[in-house]
């Protein structure tokens, strides 16, 4: 299986600190690669880095055998990278039909467009059945349904997703990670950052562990289940 992202090496940080030390990892293509760690493990400030968001300080980046080390956001998302935020961050005053359209904002040929978002409605009919409300007066499950919807309109060859449990009740999070493996059997890479350990692990192919901003286990997910430190942090 070839190699979809290739991080080596990173560092990144703000100001005079340093969040992310020496942190490699490798999303293979076609598989759900997930990045497990708890609140201010530097989950998030790996997926600025990749979009060129909060740049890396040292080492590198590649998708697809291309260095995006220090290539504008512009252009990694125009490679074919998009990303579904913490906190799901829809746009509250537009309908879903238009957050839906903003996700393909590159995509110029209206007929594509369209043809994407009768693929996400087919995923999601309830987003076809309130296309003119306003996001803002959704619930949380389903803003949550909403940026998957969104994310996928752009059909990426990547897609990031920052804890997408975050908020949502135990069905919902079940929903959620329902459709994140159809995503991934649609043909999508996913590189899945979350908290949630046993659902998480329970979809993905293999993961890694990040600590106090290094990456201190790695493997498939049977390993990292079996893992002793990993089952003591957060299985108990």
């Amino acid at each position: 299986m070839s190699v979809l992202l290739q991080i080596e090496s990173i560092r990144v940080g703000y100001d005079q600190a340093d969040v992310l030390n020496d942190v490699s990892l490798e999303v293979p293509a076609g598989s759900i690669t997930c990045l497990l760690g708890a609140n201010g493990a530097g989950k998030s400030t790996l997926i600025r880095a990749i979009l060129g968001l909060t740049p890396a300080r040292a080492g590198r980046i590649a998708f697809d055998g291309r260095d995006i080390t220090r290539a504008p956001t512009h252009e990694i998302v125009g490679r074919g990278i998009a990303c579904i935020p913490e906190g799901r961050r829809v746009f509250p005053k537009l309908t879903v039909e238009e957050n839906l359209r903003l996700g393909a904002f590159r995509e110029k040929n209206a007929a594509v467009v369209e043809a994407r978002m009768r693929k996400v409605f087919s995923i999601f009919p309830r987003l076809e059945e309130r296309a003119g409300q306003l996001a803002g007066t959704f619930s949380g499950g389903e803003q949550a349904m909403l940026s998957i919807g969104r994310g996928l309109m752009p059909e990426p060859r990547l897609l990031l997703i920052d804890e997408p449990s975050l908020g949502l009740s135990p069905r919902l999070v079940k929903e959620n990670f329902a459709v994140i493996r159809r995503a991934n059997e649609m043909g999508i890479t996913l590189l899945l950052v979350e908290q949630n350990v046993r659902q998480t692990l329970a979809i993905a192919h293999r993961g890694y562990v990040l600590s106090q901003g290094r990456v201190v286990a790695s493997g498939t997910s049977a390993e990292l289940e079996r893992n002793a430190e990993v089952h003591q942090a957060y299985f108990g």
